[in-house]
């Protein structure tokens, strides 16, 4: 069919506002919160209803065109930009909590409600949804299922895999199907599993049976204060080697303390190199004794100064600071790039000091502010000019640095922000011909023509940091 047929059609499953074709609406859709690659869609399509994500599917089938997925478009590795344009199928009017069944802990919800709203909405009933990445308040469900994000809480509570029981998905010829369900431990393979993460290249999301956690009775929060950033790590392993797993156990740098006073006036020492931000819940009992020792371990470990949040503001302060981190580095160079690796907790102050020292390689400022306790790190690069600059290689050059020495200490290129296209030609670094073939073929599986989000996750041969503009974007 041709582009006005394909239209015409398309506006009859969602209604006239909601199928997108002009190129000013399209640029919308061209690029997510990566800011590098921009490939403009042919089409953007935004259903209300699992049948009318089915119904879009067949007819971008039978238009010959690929199909992406998108939510917010808060993603960091280019997962939702449309490298082979097509039809991009946005689901953020798809925001309802379907289900909430508070006897068994599990509510059914939309992808494109945000991670943050769900927690709202059950804050009367004393429970929340544990993966809490910083994009917590503008990111959707979806989203996070796409990348199998985490978050500050999910050393204690687990990733978005380990909070997701079930999954309402659309396969790449429009047929709608479930895996899993609403079983903690369901027989059978675990093909929820498989698709969590699996970045839109398998099916699209429609429904998410998620696992929810009660609220503990009481919660404190610590700041610990370090003079040097080795140190901090070095107490990060002290923590967790001591028996005890706090809830989040985070660190800032120097660089990230001055910006967020800058913007927030958080309040957090600007003449120290890093910063533990250490959260512990549990029964209003236990609660003092834990937070006793953490404390003993981090005075041991040679913490100049510990802070313990006295209020619950204190507290919303102090991970307020930490949240907003990456916007916060705005006050230091007009482009920021948030990179997303891990290494091994034990190795923390290794893969610190090559971070800094890639840096200072490039001539590349660089922030830090991570999830210490899992070892998700975090190297935010910030400078001034443009990713059409020839300088912009040097930052390349530092995340590539970056990227290889944590492999080489037996971390991984990606935590949680997924592989998208950013990182599909580094997959090699960590994977043999043979291991990513396998994986090809579980792709072939789910989408044999190849349609769902194309080109993402695998080696392509590619350059990818490449600004793609079409005749009629701006400049």
């Amino acid at each position: 069919m041709d582009r006005d047929d394909l239209i015409r059609r398309l506006r009859a499953v969602v209604g006239n506002p909601y199928v997108l074709h002009r190129p000013d609406d399209l640029i919308v859709y061209e690029q997510d919160a990566l800011m590098v690659a921009r490939h403009k869609p042919d089409l953007v399509v935004l259903p209300d209803t699992t049948q009318q994500v089915s119904d879009v599917v067949r007819l971008a089938r039978e238009a010959g065109l690929p199909i992406v997925a998108r939510g917010a478009g808060t993603g960091l590795s280019g997962g939702a930009i449309p490298e082979a344009g097509g039809v991009v199928v946005a689901l953020t009017r798809m925001t309802r909590l379907v289900e909430l069944d508070l006897i068994s802990r599990i509510a059914v919800v939309e992808p494109g409600m945000v991670n943050a709203d769900l927690t709202a909405m059950l804050v009367p009933h004393g429970l929340f949804y544990a993966p809490d990445p910083g994009s917590q308040v503008a990111s959707t469900i979806g989203g996070n299922v796409a990348n199998n994000s985490g978050g500050p809480h999910c050393l204690a509570y687990g990733v978005t895999s380990n909070n997701v029981l079930g999954l309402e998905v659309v396969l790449a010829d429009g047929t709608v199907a479930w895996v899993g369900g609403r079983a903690h431990d369901a027989p059978g393979y675990d093909l929820t599993g498989v698709l969590v993460g699996s970045e839109g290249t398998f099916a699209i999301v429609t429904k998410v049976v998620v696992r929810l956690v009660a609220r503990r009775e009481a919660v404190r929060t610590l700041l610990a204060i370090y003079d040097k950033m080795d140190v901090a790590c070095e107490a990060v392993s002290a923590v967790i080697a001591s028996g005890v797993v706090p809830e989040a156990l985070e660190i800032l740098d120097g660089i990230t303390m001055r910006a967020v006073n800058q913007t927030l006036h958080a309040g957090f020492p600007e003449d120290a190199e890093a910063a533990l931000l250490i959260e512990v819940e549990g029964l209003s009992e236990s609660v003092p004794v834990l937070m006793e020792r953490i404390e003993g371990i981090c005075r041991a470990q040679g913490a100049r100064r510990l802070q313990t949040a006295a209020t619950a503001e204190e507290r919303f302060s102090l991970w307020k600071g930490r949240k907003h981190a990456y916007g916060a580095l705005g006050k230091l160079g007009r482009r920021a790039m948030m990179l997303d690796v891990c290494a091994p907790r034990s190795r923390l102050p290794e893969i610190m000091r090559r971070v800094l020292e890639a840096g200072r390689r490039w001539n590349i400022g660089v922030a830090n502010f991570f999830h210490a306790g899992d070892g998700n790190l975090h190297p935010t690069p910030f400078f001034d000019f443009g990713d059409d600059s020839p300088e912009y290689a040097r930052v390349i050059g530092l995340a590539e640095d970056i990227m290889r020495a944590c492999v080489e200490l037996g971390g991984t290129i990606t935590g949680e922000h997924g592989i998208g296209l950013e990182k599909r030609e580094y997959l090699g670094w960590m994977f043999t011909d043979a291991d990513i073939a396998a994986m090809k073929q579980v792709k072939q599986v789910f989408d044999p023509a190849g349609v769902l989000n194309p080109d993402k996750i695998f080696p392509t041969g590619r350059a990818v940091h490449v600004v793609s503009r079409g005749a009629d974007a701006p400049a």
